[in-house]
């Protein structure tokens, strides 16, 4: 934004021509108003990015102003102008709510620099909307690519729990998107416009986890030389999603008990109680119950984390999502690679429909982005994908091929393939071959000649 709309407000006409002749100079567009009265209709009337107002007016003050014209619109910048005997007054103002202050008589360079603070305020403002749209958008229910009735239950569940306050514990295999469900429940949540916060239990030691997760204080443990807040602390009002929580250590264990009981804890190494107000949103790959009878998780920890839990099935046990994530990512990556308009070949679709998928959806989008990587031309091919997924299709056809046909027809191939390969084995040697397949040499005269 190179030019804003700024109300000037000053009971002075002389003063306010001069400052509005200056500011027209610049680029801005200039609404005035000589009093409290016409600054709030001016204001309501037309679409303002600034306010300049004189502190003194002889109705009401700028004070008054402020407080008006921000409950009309909380984020709308507002500069008091004032004469250095009522600094104070402006800077009680400012604790109201103003963005800052300018003595007069005004420093036209403070004035310039003010409102380019102002312009880059505003334009961060603007990309943060943006950005919480998007993430709005990539992170609801209806972003998430789903056909099968399984996943669809999933979804209608977690949308069902998105507004409560009550903790989940999302369960699945590795790769199924425990995190893109929790961070659905998230920003289907009242804390949407709060943090959503994400830790790999899995990654971190018993004594880094602890730290991460609730902060330390300076000096708590060598290398810790400054004060830092946690994990809990950076959610305070939002969602903390804590991923593998199966693998967190019994001290961890502990603390966490507390913090979803009482919603207190203190940073490792401190005295201080700390107080957060934080949804918990757990996921793991393991059998908690398992791990539960072997005594490495608590069971009343489970219980707190437990009370809504939410079973994502794998991809292999929701086959018709295959086809259309496969669509997704292939748009995803051909246009962040600027191939657009490319397609899967039939073989390599055929290839990517049969894969049985161990890893999930995450090693379907991995393969996904290789290949559009890797191809050449309009189509992705076989040989754009792993080797293990060819293969695997081409011994597949091969299999499905011997097999076809009578018992006889389907026995006699395979004979034949073994006695060819026993055959090259040794060099065309009959008696060597006859001692591998376990056969007389007679017998296996007697098959190559029944062969021809």
């Amino acid at each position: 934004m190179n030019h804003s709309t700024i109300l000037l407000v000053d009971d002075e006409p002389a003063q306010r021509e001069i400052l509005a002749g200056y500011l027209k100079k610049k680029g801005n567009t200039i609404l005035q108003a000589g009093s409290y009265a016409q600054a709030v209709a001016v204001f309501r009337d037309n679409a303002v990015d600034v306010v300049l107002s004189d502190y003194r007016m002889p109705d009401k003050t700028g004070a008054d102003l402020l407080r008006t014209l921000r409950a009309m619109h909380p984020t709308i910048p507002v500069v008091l102008m004032t004469a250095f005997g009522t600094i104070e007054t402006a800077v009680a103002a400012m604790r109201e709510g103003a963005f800052d202050y300018l003595t007069k008589p005004i420093n036209l360079d403070e004035l310039d620099i003010l409102l380019q603070r102002i312009r880059e305020r505003q334009l961060l403002i603007a990309e943060n909307e943006v950005l919480k749209e998007q993430l709005h958008e990539k992170y609801s229910f209806s972003g998430i690519v789903s056909q099968s009735a399984a996943l669809e239950q999933v979804l209608n569940m977690a949308a069902r729990v998105a507004q409560s306050d009550a903790p989940v514990l999302v369960r699945g295999e590795s790769g199924t998107g425990k995190e893109v469900i929790a961070k659905a429940i998230h920003f289907a949540s009242g804390r949407a416009t709060r943090p959503f916060i994400a830790v790999n239990c899995a990654a971190l030691n018993e004594q880094l986890l602890e730290s991460e997760l609730f902060g330390h204080e300076r000096g708590a443990f060598t290398g810790a030389e400054r004060q830092r807040q946690g994990r809990f602390e950076l959610a305070d009002g939002g969602t903390l999603f804590l991923d593998e929580i199966g693998d967190i250590s019994a001290g961890a264990q502990v603390r966490m008990l507390r913090v979803l009981q009482e919603h207190q804890f203190e940073r490792v190494g401190g005295s201080e109680t700390l107080t957060v107000d934080v949804r918990v949103i757990a996921a793991t790959n393991k059998n908690l119950e398992e791990a539960i009878g072997a005594g490495t998780f608590r069971e009343d920890l489970f219980y707190r984390l437990n009370v809504i839990s939410i079973e994502i099935p794998p991809l292999r046990r929701r086959r018709d999502d295959i086809a259309p994530l496969l669509d997704h990512f292939l748009r995803m990556y051909a246009e962040k690679n600027r191939k657009t308009g490319l397609v899967f070949s039939k073989e390599a679709w055929e290839v990517l429909l049969r894969h049985e998928y161990p890893g999930n959806v995450r090693e379907l989008e991995n393969i996904v982005q290789r290949a559009v990587i890797l191809s050449r031309g309009e189509h992705i091919t076989t040989r754009d994908l792993p080797l293990n997924l060819s293969t695997n299709h081409t011994e597949d056809a091969d299999t499905a091929a011997l097999l076809e046909g009578t018992l006889p027809e389907v026995t006699g191939r395979i004979e034949a393939m073994m006695i060819d390969a026993a055959l090259k084995e040794t060099g065309g040697n009959q008696t060597k071959a006859a001692e591998r397949l376990g056969i007389s040499e007679r017998t296996l005269r007697y098959r190559l000649t029944k062969g021809k």
